[in-house]
C-alpha cells in the first residue's frame, strides 16, 4: 500500500486571483548603470488593464 498523501487547497496562492501588477509592476523604480532594459510591445485583451497585461509578460520572462 502507497502512503497517503494529504492536499491542502487552502494553502499558498490560488491559481489566477492574485493580480500579476501586485508582484511585477513598480512605476516608482529607477534603472541603474547595471540594469539590463528590454522592450516589449503588449496589446492587452478587451477588459484587461494595460499594467496587468505588461506585468503578466514580466512575470513570465522571469520565469521562464
Amino acid at each position: 500500500m502507497s502512503p497517503k498523501t494529504e492536499t491542502k487547497a487552502s494553502v499558498g496562492f490560488k491559481a489566477g486571483v492574485k493580480d500579476y501588477k501586485l508582484t511585477y509592476y513598480t512605476p516608482d523604480y529607477e534603472t541603474k548603470s547595471t540594469d539590463i532594459l528590454a522592450a516589449f510591445r503588449v496589446t492587452p485583451q478587451p477588459g484587461v488593464p494595460p499594467e496587468e497585461a505588461g506585468a503578466a509578460v514580466a512575470a513570465e520572462s522571469s520565469t521562464g
